[in-house]
């Protein structure tokens, strides 16, 4: 009786380890050759780099999704806002990877104001049923800690989160181009690591 009970606990102990590494947030499944939005500033266009190795061309080849660069360099997250619903109605995406806020923190912009226009492009993408990766973009002063507002939106609105990307790349000189952009070697890696990432979230 007594083995049989300590079989139970640590059985019991297994299962809610087992739980809790499977908890968080999921993404639907992507089919090869759906289309895919990049929504963001420079670090999504491909400054720094050419088009055809900026994060969006690179993680295309890696999955086979067409994916839409839509990312315009020095936009604020309040100027993502204002064009996301345009940009949603004309390319329809299956799945959105949303990166703003850089700018906001370089023009030292109020925090509550970028978290506001972030959480108004999640609503909108949970209005319309669009999944969406969000890509957490490190915050000025002292290390690259990524700003804590993006794991505020991601619980808030139970979407998957990636705060750790930008911080560990923009953190290796051998990955960037400037201060603040990576190179193409940087954008390589962003789609490598981003291309696990939602591998591991179910979108391929």
């Amino acid at each position: 009786m007594r083995q049989w009970r300590i079989w139970l606990v640590a059985s019991l102990i297994m299962l809610g380890l087992s739980l809790s590494g499977c908890g968080g947030p999921k993404l639907p499944a992507v089919p090869a050759g759906a289309v895919v939005l990049a929504f963001g500033d420079s670090l999504t266009y491909g400054t720094g780099a050419t088009a055809d190795t900026s994060y969006p061309a690179r993680l295309a080849a890696q999955t086979g999704w067409q994916i839409v660069n839509a990312g315009v360099p020095g936009e604020t997250a309040a100027q993502g806002a204002a064009r996301l619903a345009a940009t949603l109605d004309e390319v329809q995406p299956k799945l959105v990877l949303l990166c703003l806020g850089g700018n906001d923190f370089l023009q030292r912009l109020p925090v509550a104001q970028t978290q506001s226009a972030l959480r108004e492009m999640l609503a909108l993408l949970q209005a319309r049923q669009i999944p969406v990766l969000l890509i957490g973009v490190p915050k000025l002063g002292l290390g690259l800690d990524t700003h804590p507002l993006y794991a505020e939106l991601a619980k808030e609105y139970q979407v998957p989160l990636n705060d750790t990307l930008l911080e560990d790349l923009l953190a290796q000189a051998s990955l960037k181009s400037d201060t603040v952009h990576p190179n193409a070697a940087g954008y390589q890696r962003m789609a490598d690591e981003l291309a696990r990432q939602l591998q591991q979230l179910g979108a391929r």
